[in-house]
């Protein structure tokens, strides 16, 4: 039987651009959808890591399932019931618009909200994104039977859906957000959510048209096509797994050891989806070639200088390196992908096992590899196996292929058991590290040798790293990486001094002097010449009962301003940091200044939420020096939510110090609209004293008079914040990272 028929009845609009344009309406709503509902939670959960993957992995899975159904629907039901099944399902989707949380929605306040996090993202958005998850297979599959010219392959449609998807993603953050607020997105998506019901009715409608009256009836099957093998299918399996974890593992990787820079994730994924739609479309085939010769020539030089010896290039270089080595990964993984596509009569096997494999990719990155890692080493992992997906593995006599990887690695392996002074040879054997990079290039038509060497090449530079650096103490969880490291810097005499620092990826969060008589003195953001330290200064004498209360630990720096008489709580996120704080093998400022300082663990507004009305004299804000800024702690409610735990006379601090946002236009706007008080210092050290470092603070109080002993300060030049004009306030309903970038 044919599975399709020969003839197309006329019809006003051409199938293809009726088809087109609901895959491109629906792949824009689904990539809409994610980052708005995002927002919707963040006041309500806090803005935890933990969070924002129980959201990916809902949506992952409702993705597969929706695959499934669609697999599902095609393979076992005739043309008229798939039309009357999905349409009742719409019908029944479109009672949960529009989408929003349910009413006086009320996370656990003990124990792991996911499972609640789950069944709300199911009531609120659970039906609609599962419609739309359904839209690429199901549609596809109808256009192949539709009769039109181009039926016969109808893959390249999935090139219109990756096109939404990457208009969206570029559009929410520089568009939408800025110039939508939240329940005015809501209505808008349910608009467009209608909009995209119609289009798939009226998709559905020419699929009837041209359908016989044995195809209404039962689903259309040539018996004579042989299905994939179970080997096609997990090779399908393996070409999507490795890009979507490396897509993971790159995101990670590039935030935690390059650049610390807001919204970063957007290249990667626009990298992602580009692929998709090149390897889709017509000029797939003249790309092929360039991209397999291209991804060994940009390894080599990708391996031996971003791997063996990133210090030689400047961060932005590195970055581009990542990145273009990562584009021509996924180029050739799913350009393989997109040659091995099925006959239409499979295509809904082939897209669930592309969204299976994708959801496992997913899971190993956010679940898995977290707790067998300390680092983010399944990125390195997956260069590897994409080179390994390159055509012709098992060409030639395989045996041979690994046989000069092997004699390297053993090499290798001899060099470090027999030598002691191996730190005498890290330049040679970094050279040696090069050379080989270079060599690999030669091995590039066998996938086999050329994924092995690379390998072996691989573990030893992040062997010789972890050797080289100073690091103590590395830990990964949902946070990120978290690492004690010792540096050696010259003290006032211009001696070397070890000095005891903690980071979280690459931002520094604290740091201490382990001179016995500096040891509890606060450095970086925090020194006593600083701004916090001149606000302690000024204002500690008042009253020795304070209430203090701290949101951000880092090493524990500010504790070491704590009074006998006071009362000092802490608010962080990261039940590791606390840990490492307290733990008197890393640092010692909670130890000897405030052992018996509260630490509260969980997003700061929630727990601040539940203190005492007018408990607190100081505030300290301290959780914007990162990339990934929690914007629910800036926004207008939040301020009020500050003040309302503040006495009348309470001071607010906020450390605003980033190197990419303007975090002071935030709060200039909110002191200027809520009629508060507030001054900013952008202070910078006069003398040359170790770890006394440039940084910005602001304080805010309710009455200006409040704040007149510090601005007629000599301690240090406060001024008034700047005004700040054309800045749409931040609020729950709407906040713009993009506005505010310096």
């Amino acid at each position: 039987m044919n599975s399709a028929p020969q003839t197309t009845r006329p019809t006003l609009i051409s199938p293809v651009i009726a088809f087109a344009a609901t895959l491109f309406i629906s792949a824009l709503l689904m990539f809409v959808l994610q980052p708005m509902f995002g927002k919707l939670l963040l006041p309500l959960l806090g803005g935890t890591p933990a969070v924002w993957n129980t959201c990916m992995v809902f949506y992952q899975t409702l993705l597969f399932c929706g695959y499934l159904y669609a697999h599902w629907l095609t393979a076992r039901q005739g043309a008229q019931r798939q039309i009357q099944i999905h349409t009742a399902l719409m019908i029944f989707s479109v009672f949960a618009l529009p989408v929003a949380l349910p009413d006086n929605p009320s996370p656990p306040t003990a124990g792991n909200p996911a499972w609640w996090l789950v069944w709300t993202l199911f009531l609120a958005i659970g039906l609609p994104f599962f419609v739309i998850s359904t839209t690429a297979p199901l549609l596809q599959s109808w256009f192949s039977r539709c009769g039109h010219r181009s039926s016969g392959d109808p893959y390249y449609l999935y090139a219109a859906s990756n096109a939404g998807s990457l208009l969206a993603l570029l559009s929410y953050p520089f568009l939408i957000e800025p110039n939508i607020g939240l329940a005015n997105q809501r209505l808008v998506w349910s608009g467009g959510y209608l909009l995209l019901c119609a289009c798939i009715l009226f998709c559905a409608a020419g699929y009837w048209r041209n359908q016989s009256e044995d195809q209404l009836e039962a689903p259309s099957i040539d018996e004579t096509l042989t299905p994939p093998s179970r080997w096609q299918q997990l090779h399908w399996a393996a070409l999507a797994l490795v890009p979507s974890s490396l897509l993971l593992g790159l995101t990670q990787f590039i935030s935690t050891d390059i650049a610390a820079v807001p919204l970063l994730w957007i290249v990667p994924l626009t990298l992602y989806l580009l692929s998709f739609i090149l390897v889709f479309g017509s000029w797939a085939e003249r790309i092929r070639p360039w991209m397999l010769a291209a991804q060994p020539a940009v390894l080599t030089v990708f391996i031996a200088y971003s791997f063996i010896n990133p210090a030689t290039l400047p961060y932005w270089l590195d970055l581009i390196l990542h990145l273009i080595a990562f584009f021509l990964a996924v180029m050739v993984c799913h350009g393989e992908l997109a040659r091995s596509r099925p006959h239409p009569q499979f295509l809904t096997r082939f897209y669930l096992v592309m969204s299976f494999a994708g959801m496992l990719g997913g899971l190993f990155n956010t679940f898995v590899a977290p707790f067998l890692f300390d680092a983010v080493y399944e990125y390195p992992i997956m260069i590897v196996a994409a080179l390994l997906l390159r055509p012709g593995l098992l060409n030639g006599r395989w045996p041979l292929q690994l046989l000069f990887p092997l004699l390297i690695l053993v090499a290798g392996l001899a060099v470090y058991f027999s030598t002691e002074q191996l730190f005498d040879y890290l330049d040679l054997i970094g050279g040696a590290l090069i050379l080989l990079a270079g060599i690999s290039y030669a091995l590039r038509h066998s996938p086999l040798a050329l994924g092995t060497l690379t390998a072996v090449l691989l573990l030893f530079t992040l062997g010789l790293h972890g050797m080289a650096s100073n690091v103590l103490y590395q830990e990964r969880t949902f946070f990120g990486v978290l690492s004690v490291r010792d540096t050696v810097i010259p003290d006032e005499n211009q001696k070397p001094e070890k000095v005891r620092e903690l980071y979280h990826g690459t931002t520094k969060h604290g740091a201490e002097r382990l001179i016995p008589a500096q040891i509890t003195t606060p450095l970086t953001y925090y020194s006593r010449p600083g701004p916090i330290g001149q606000v302690f200064a000024e204002f500690d004498a008042e009253n020795p009962r304070w209430r203090i209360g701290a949101v951000g630990l880092g090493a524990g720096a500010l504790a070491c301003y704590a009074k006998e008489g006071q009362s000092w709580s802490f608010y962080e996120i990261d039940p590791l940091v606390v840990s490492v704080a307290q733990d008197p093998t890393w640092f010692h400022y909670l130890e000897r200044c405030a052992k018996q300082a509260a630490m509260v663990v969980g997003d700061a507004r929630l727990s601040l939420a539940k203190e005492a009305d007018a408990s607190f004299d100081l505030l300290i804000m301290d959780a914007f020096s990162s990339d990934a800024v929690p914007t629910h702690l800036l926004t207008r409610e939040a301020l009020q939510l500050y003040f309302s735990k503040l006495k009348d006379d309470g001071l607010l601090a906020f450390h605003i110090t980033n190197r990419h946002l303007a975090l002071k236009k935030v709060l200039a706007d909110h002191v200027n609209q809520l009629h508060l008080a507030g001054l900013l210092q952008e202070f910078q050290p006069e003398t040359d004293v170790p770890l006394v470092i440039a940084t910005d603070w602001v304080v805010i109080a309710k009455h200006p008079e409040r704040l007149a002993k510090l601005q007629q300060s000599r301690l240090g030049h406060w001024q008034k914040l700047p005004l700040s004009f054309g800045l749409q306030p931040w609020t729950d309903d709407f906040t713009h990272i993009i506005g505010i970038w310096k």
